[in-house]
């Protein structure tokens, strides 16, 4: 049985990778953090263009009509290069929408910003979103409302308070639905966060081949590999979870819910261990806003707290293996 992604899906990889990259830059993002976030990229409108945050919505509707897995290679580009805003909220509105031809193709063709609402939590994407879906009692609902944006500490996730305001069931009874589309924004989430673990350790290994002290490359230290290595390995494993959960997602959705929270536990230790690498390997730069180090450390920062903690999906992943024991 093979494992790993087909030549289409590395295609895809490829294309998401260099279409993201030619758009986005840590200069953006700086400026965001004081104050001017008008130019994160790729914004709403280029990424609906694109077509790849709109992978898992039905080819009647406008989209793809691709899989999760699709979304997963996809989101592990975006993840790199610190895209903004996510495709996680894409792919659980598309999977909250399911049947609604009418808003899935707003969805697809961007002409709808839609924002999904945790009861509790600050909402990813909430600034700038024009309509709201949240689960009410057993009910998906789309609203409008209003966004309270608290001062950023990593812009790019457009993450503020929704007050919801003239709600309309779209779903009734839709719980399962909800869960599901948790598990699946989970999935994309982990997929984001191997992305920039990823990038993370590139990124010190580079350094620790040209940065020089005592007359040697600092990568030949023992302190300085080991600590490299032990976050790729992380991100190794993360890359393994992130695909099963997506093919779980696709072809066992039994599967899903444990799947999708080992991988976003999991994701939230493997980014913070090789973001902190990265500012580690860098020494001195590495602790000031110089260096884009602290960029990559934000985004593992606030994306642990993101549709639940690391302890809250480790708790799901021991209750659903025990229940299924």
């Amino acid at each position: 049985m093979n494992f790993d992604l087909d030549d289409q899906q590395r295609d895809l990889a490829s294309a998401a990778g260099d279409s993201l990259a030619s758009v986005t830059s840590t200069a953006q993002i700086r400026a965001a953090l004081d104050g001017d976030a008008s130019g994160l990229a790729p914004g709403r409108e280029r990424l609906a263009q694109s077509g790849f945050a709109s992978i898992t919505v039905p080819e009647a509707s406008g989209g793809g009509g691709g899989s999760v897995l699709d979304l997963a290679v996809v989101a592990e580009q975006a993840g790199r290069v610190l895209a903004a805003p996510s495709v996680v909220t894409w792919a659980r509105a598309a999977v909250l929408l399911d049947g609604d031809d009418a808003r899935l193709s707003a969805l697809a063709d961007g002409s709808s910003a839609f924002a999904v609402v945790d009861a509790g939590a600050p909402t990813l994407d909430a600034v700038g979103a024009t309509s709201f879906l949240a689960l009410v009692g057993d009910d998906v609902v789309v609203a409008t409302g209003s966004v309270e944006t608290p001062d950023p500490i990593d812009p790019t996730r457009g993450l503020g308070r929704v007050t919801l305001r003239d709600t309309e069931v779209i779903a009734t009874d839709a719980r399962a639905r909800w869960d599901r589309a948790t598990a699946v924004g989970r999935t994309i989430l982990a997929a984001e966060g191997l992305g920039t673990a990823a990038r993370a350790v590139e990124m010190g290994v580079e350094y620790a081949k040209d940065r020089v002290a005592f007359g040697r490359a600092i990568g030949s230290y023992q302190a300085v590999k080991h600590s490299l290595v032990d976050a790729y390995v992380a991100v190794e494993q993360l890359r393994s979870l992130v695909w099963w959960a997506a093919w779980t997602a696709d072809a066992s959705p039994d599967e899903l819910p444990l799947a999708s929270a080992a991988a976003k536990a999991f994701a939230a230790t493997a980014a913070q261990e090789a973001t902190e690498t990265l500012i580690q390997v860098h020494g001195g730069i590495g602790f000031t806003w110089d260096h884009d180090a602290h960029l990559y450390w934000r985004r593992a920062k606030v994306d642990r707290f993101l549709l639940g903690d690391e302890t809250t999906a480790y708790d799901d992943v021991a209750r659903t293996a025990l229940a299924s024991a």
